[in-house]
């Protein structure tokens, strides 16, 4: 009896065995599932100066606003940040923070066409930009800004009095219709305030492509050309300047350089993208 109950035991010991060892070579069979890494590819914009139907050229052409006043631009920057691209199927893909500041500078070519990188691969419809800097970025501890963002780096897109950045800057002089001549500067700021509260200048601009399209792969970075008219800056939604009258728009300036906020808001259009 004893043999018998040793020999059964021993045949469930081996089955229990055989189990186990088809189970461990079921378990190494198993091939994980490759991890999946999105493709990315890149974007870039162009930000194309004109003024009218004429392109921007510094000291260089003579212009004219709607109210016949003659002027030529010597200086023309604004900031572009807080990128958004909207896919075709509506997903927004957000450039990173850090990576989302830029500086276009009418008198450095380099400057006017910027880069996005790891861009999710995909067809995008819309951009989004905002004209200026936010809030959180202004407030931000010095050190943590740096680039285009450095107060000290020379590009004086900074007022060092009021703690903030200037977002545009037009500078250049006129003529008007009494034959009078001067210059005229418009430096538009201003976030909403640190300590006191203050207008809020920056301004969300939003830029369907309609039936243009931008493709983004690794092998393929689509250019979206943007015109930029000056002339909406002076002449828009929100006021219509004449030198005459208002040759110099600074901060202290808030309601006057809101509607100028208002007005370089409608300042960008989509050429074409290739």
């Amino acid at each position: 009896m004893l043999l018998h109950i040793q020999k059964t035991f021993l045949f469930f010991a081996v089955l229990i065995s055989a189990f186990g060892l088809i189970a461990c070579n079921d378990d190494a069979s198993i091939i994980p599932d490759p991890i999946i890494i999105p493709e990315t590819g890149k974007m870039a914009i162009e930000f194309d100066n004109i003024v009218g139907n004429k392109n921007l050229v510094l000291d260089g052409f003579t212009y004219a606003n709607t109210a016949g006043e003659s002027f030529k631009i010597s200086k023309f920057n604004y900031f572009i940040s807080n990128i958004k691209l909207t896919h075709e199927n509506g997903n927004i893909y957000t450039v990173p923070q850090d990576s989302s500041y830029f500086l276009v500078k009418e008198d450095t070519k380099a400057s006017q066409i910027i880069t996005l990188n790891h861009v999710p691969s995909g067809t995008y419809k819309y951009l989004e930009f905002m004209i200026g800097i936010d809030s959180l970025r202004n407030t931000m501890d010095v050190k943590k800004r740096t680039g285009v963002l450095d107060p000290a780096n020379g590009e004086g897109m900074y007022w060092a009095w009021n703690s903030g950045y200037i977002f545009t800057k037009l500078e250049g002089t006129f003529t008007t219709l009494a034959d009078s001549t001067g210059d005229f500067k418009y430096h538009i700021g201003l976030y909403g305030g640190y300590i006191e509260p203050t207008v809020n200048n920056t301004r969300i601009v939003k830029i369907p492509f309609g039936e243009l399209k931008a493709a983004v792969s690794a092998s393929k970075t689509p250019q979206v050309h943007l015109m930029v008219d000056v002339l909406k800056f002076l002449n828009g939604s929100g006021t219509n300047l004449q030198f005459k009258d208002n040759s110099s728009i600074m901060g202290a300036n808030q309601s006057l350089s809101k509607m100028v906020a208002d007005n370089y808001a409608q300042m960008f259009t989509v050429d074409h993208i290739h």
